[in-house]
């Protein structure tokens, strides 16, 4: 299936746009590269980007749900190993080691066990050998001495490119006890970026956009807490930034509804017996009150998330979601479903496996964005799967977080780190 997506135009582009706040920085100079690995950001995931220290651009990425603690280039292989990993908080030290293939951008996860270790040192001794400094795997006894020590392991492969995924065994990463510091390389990270561009910035995902009256083009950055405050801002390529806190109510209650003639909300009231119902209401114009309107699920014995949606013209609602399972996101728990605006029946549901990021649509096509970087076209009628498309901006894969359809075949996408792309899909 050919997606007629095309980018036309990158709006708040600018040097290691990718990985956002950085962490750790390092440098191959011999074949002018640089590693940068960012904090975790957009739906917790954390961002390596291999860079050209010549013309600064993204060779590859990878991205993982752990801090990033080591990098190393591969002496003289296309390979990037990243360790990562953190404490979960109760008993085990969980994470990945990471190879990269920065050619291909393909990236392979090494260590068998399905908790991982927490991989806190890299370094390569030969083409053959690597050297691995890991936290121990759990804290077993001794929980302040589990947080200073670890565990070196040296690991042999004849040929790092063809290493198999989850090969590592516990016998492989078997190694004395050894004092493990936790440096912490966040200003070396930024006094290298400031080096080879010193008007870089990190941004944080955009969680709407939309085009002005004007034409000009106005992204809302999402905006922790304790972030200071920052006035409206244009940049040189004439992109609008603004930055806002999500409220509580809004993370939790509220739902995104584009072009509601009311303010729809997921409520939850109390009952007699048995486990609460969660319904899909309306909260009065003065909000003192909330007027239920039908069960948010519509399948019996399925209990479902809101995300983003539409209300169409004549008051259909089309929305995202996802179903709850104790075991996390399950292969098709994820939905996007057009709902009767009388008593909530389905007029089509279209399931897929990720969870949906944004959503909007024209008179003919449902516009979805996803968290593993696809953007989809649904038919407004039926919920057929016209295309789909995954996300990338030079080549390099990219999270789209937000979209508006501003006419037909014309799409704005906000992205993880802030940019915004300029489409057409026709």
């Amino acid at each position: 299936m050919t997606s007629p997506l095309r980018v036309l135009h990158i709006l708040g582009d600018r040097p290691f746009v990718e990985v956002g706040q950085p962490v750790l920085a390092v440098p191959d100079e011999g074949r002018g590269l640089l590693a940068v690995a960012g904090e975790r950001g957009f739906a917790q995931t954390a961002t390596v980007g291999v860079y050209g220290t010549g013309d600064l651009g993204c060779r590859a990425v990878l991205r993982t749900r752990f801090p990033v603690h080591a990098l190393a280039f591969h002496p003289t292989a296309p390979l990037l190993a990243a360790g990562t990993g953190e404490y979960d908080g109760g008993y085990f030290f969980e994470g990945e080691l990471l190879l990269l293939d920065w050619e291909t951008g393909a990236t392979t996860s090494l260590i068998e066990h399905d908790f991982g270790r927490q991989v806190l040192g890299l370094t390569w001794l030969d083409g053959q050998t690597l050297r691995m400094l890991m936290a121990p795997p759990d804290d077993g006894k001794d929980d302040l001495k589990a947080q200073v020590e670890g565990h070196v392991a040296v690991v042999r492969r004849p040929d790092w490119c063809a290493a198999a995924p989850r090969s590592l065994t516990a016998a492989d990463l078997a190694g004395p006890r050894v004092s493990a510091p936790r440096p912490d390389g966040r200003d070396g990270a930024r006094r290298a970026l400031c080096v080879l561009s010193p008007d870089w910035e990190p941004r944080r995902h955009v969680v709407a956009v939309e085009e002005l009256l004007d034409g000009a083009v106005l992204a809302t950055l999402h905006r922790e807490e304790d972030d200071p405050e920052r006035p409206v801002s244009a940049l040189a390529d004439g992109l609008l930034i603004q930055h806002h806190t999500t409220a509580y109510i809004d993370r939790h209650e509220r739902l995104r509804i584009r072009h509601g003639s009311r303010d729809y909300v997921n409520e939850a009231p109390r009952a007699r017996r048995g486990p609460r119902q969660h319904w899909l209401s309306v909260r009065s114009p003065e909000g003192t009150g909330v007027q239920l309107l039908f069960p948010f699920s519509w399948e019996p014995g399925e209990t479902h998330f809101p995300g983003p949606g539409v209300e169409t013209d004549d008051g259909d609602l089309v929305h995202a979601g996802t179903v709850y399972s104790g075991h996390g996101l399950q292969p098709g728990g994820s939905f996007v479903v057009r709902r009767a605006a009388t008593d909530g029946a389905p007029r089509w549901v279209f399931r897929t496996d990720y969870v949906a990021t944004d959503l909007d649509t024209d008179p003919d096509t449902a516009y979805v964005a996803y968290r593993n970087g696809e953007l989809l076209a649904l038919d407004l009628r039926d919920g057929t799967l016209r295309w789909s498309h995954r996300l990338t901006v030079a080549g390099v894969p990219a999270v789209p977080t937000a979209l508006t359809a501003t006419e037909p075949g014309r799409l704005l996408v906000g992205t993880a780190d802030g940019r915004v792309l300029d489409c057409m899909t026709a």
